[in-house]
């Protein structure tokens, strides 16, 4: 969803910029885009580590098979610690970023650009934090947004795979085993995505923090377009990558929209197709949350002994 938030809102800003070089809403453009793009790598990096929690979890569990589904309130918890997290962490990009103008010396145009100046108009507390944040944003972004989700997934990996390879050989070609194996893939599917996507912005903020005197501004401005073109470009990827690796997910989303088309055709389906469907989303779902497979109820003795 918050994929669907940069794409949606950030993407027709920056096309829009390069175009006509005018920041479309002005100086709250300049201050909102770079505050959901930070909460963008925040929201993926948090939300890898929890997965990568979970997984660990899932590998350390006495019971992992037999492990309840777990309840739409925790799960929204969760999904609130995250978003409100990262929120919290990008603030800062708001009161960081301001818009300015530059008239070119050969066509005479002025064009608008959004500079890395805090306001000298805010407290002075606050525009020391903004200044001491400013200094230290390239070792915070290479830190926190690069380091820990990639590190932090790499190590669960390893130790939940260390934990697997010591467990007994006849859990091993179940198919709940097939199904963690399953979803491992895919965090680490994503973490790759992540990663190739974010190392040319830590790149280009290496080279901007020490070079940046010897640079033009049409060459900053160009690495600045880079950079937000593999986000666009991650955004734009890691869905697609989630439904096609996490294939419960992917029938789950079928499955949906064959429901939401279903129910726009004027024909309704047979009961026997609505049971079919049931019982493919029920199957999703449970391999997805780790749902336990109820046993069917013992079948009682008709007739005579005979």
């Amino acid at each position: 969803f918050w994929d669907f938030l940069i794409l949606f809102f950030c993407l027709p800003v920056v096309i829009f910029n390069e175009i006509t070089k005018k920041r479309l809403l002005g100086d709250m453009s300049c201050r909102i885009v770079p505050f959901m793009e930070v909460s963008s790598l925040g929201v993926t990096t948090f939300s890898l580590c929890a997965l990568g929690i979970d997984r660990f979890h899932m590998a350390t569990s006495p019971q992992a098979s037999a492990r309840p589904i777990e309840q739409c309130q925790s799960i929204i918890a969760k999904l609130a610690v995250i978003w409100v997290g990262s929120m919290m962490l990008s603030v800062p990009e708001i009161l960081l970023w301001q818009l300015a103008q530059d008239t070119s010396p050969v066509s005479g145009v002025a064009t608008e650009y959004c500079t890395m100046k805090p306001s000298s108009n805010l407290p002075e507390s606050v525009y020391s934090l903004v200044l001491t944040y400013q200094n230290a944003r390239m070792w915070w972004y290479f830190g926190c947004y690069f380091c820990l989700p990639i590190l932090f997934t790499v190590s669960c990996q390893l130790v939940t795979r260390r934990i697997s390879s010591t467990e007994k050989t006849e859990c091993r070609g179940t198919k709940h085993s097939q199904c963690e194996s399953h979803l491992n893939c895919t965090i680490i599917g994503l973490t790759i995505i992540y990663g190739l996507c974010t190392t040319p912005e830590n790149i280009c903020n290496i080279v901007v923090a020490y070079m940046s005197p010897d640079m033009s501004k049409q060459t900053l401005d160009l690495l600045n377009l880079i950079n937000q073109f593999f986000l666009f470009f991650k955004c734009s990827v890691t869905p697609v990558l989630l439904l096609c690796l996490c294939k419960p997910l992917g029938q789950a989303f079928m499955d949906c929209c064959c429901c939401c088309c279903e129910g726009c055709s004027p024909d309704t389906a047979t009961s026997e197709g609505s049971a079919d469907s049931k019982l493919k989303t029920e199957m999703s779902s449970s391999i997805f949350f780790d749902k336990p497979r109820e046993s069917p109820p013992p079948l009682l003795a008709l007739g005579t002994p005979c």
